[in-house]
């Protein structure tokens, strides 16, 4: 399956951090930008851009196929969406 096949498959997962077993914050975005950057380490801000109530990711698509489903999961639990743009999106 794709990132985007799964993400939507468990979209149920949404928002609820509760469920994330081991917590590097008790904060949900700052968990999931703990989580992206030990995965994916950068040096650029991690909020590329923002617009209204939403901000993006600065993971690429080639980085977001190579995420496993145990960690979409987490990562939807956070509040983590797959966006329209093939980029990580959040609600503000």
């Amino acid at each position: 399956m794709s990132a985007r096949e799964l993400f939507e498959k468990h979209n149920d997962e949404f928002l609820k951090f509760d469920r994330v077993a081991v917590k590097h914050s008790q904060r949900a975005d700052l968990h999931a930008f703990i989580v992206l950057d030990k995965l994916f380490p950068g040096k650029s801000d991690i909020v590329s851009a923002a617009e209204h109530d939403e901000i993006w990711l600065d993971i690429g698509s080639d980085e977001i196929e190579k995420l496993t489903e145990e960690q979409i999961i987490e990562l939807t639990r956070c509040g983590v969406r797959r966006g329209d743009c093939d980029s990580l999106c959040m609600f503000v």
